[in-house]
């Protein structure tokens, strides 16, 4: 699974998800990819079993490019503690996605196959999303 291999500080704020994606929103290396249609936190093991479901149906022909990663830890505390005496330990990492960002992308196969396996990367995270062609982003709906 994904994580940071040193970071500067051990826990987060959770932060704010508003707002619609104005970095990652283009897609630059492959020719299909998944944007995502509403913000979300997206764990660690959620991209990995994306990615995995993508490899396995193209059976392992042309590239996937995961284009988020897991940067920031989340915590929780211990079933059964009451509230107060400070914050939880860092149960995993996960990747910050706001709407109308390019999550995965995937090149060197054809659309059908690529749309196919996309679709059933799309299914294993907990985001509503919409497959889509380099050419949809670049030309059809600039928003």
């Amino acid at each position: 699974m994904l994580l940071p291999k040193r970071v500067k500080h051990r826990k987060q704020f959770r932060g704010s998800m508003a707002g619609k994606a104005s970095r990652g929103n283009k897609i630059t290396n492959g020719e299909y990819g998944i944007v995502a249609l509403e913000p979300v936190w997206i764990k660690s093991n959620q991209i990995e079993a994306a990615r995995v479901a993508m490899t396995r149906y193209i059976k392992r022909g042309g590239q996937v490019f995961i284009k988020i990663f897991p940067d920031k830890p989340y915590t929780s505390k211990p079933i059964g503690v009451r509230m107060g005496k400070g914050k939880g330990n860092v149960e995993g990492w996960v990747a910050v996605v706001k709407p109308g960002r390019v999550m995965f992308e995937i090149a060197g196969v054809p659309e059908e196959t690529a749309r196919e396996a996309l679709r059933l990367a799309s299914h294993k995270l907990p985001v509503k999303c919409k497959v889509v062609s380099r050419a949809e982003l670049e030309g059809g709906d600039s928003k």
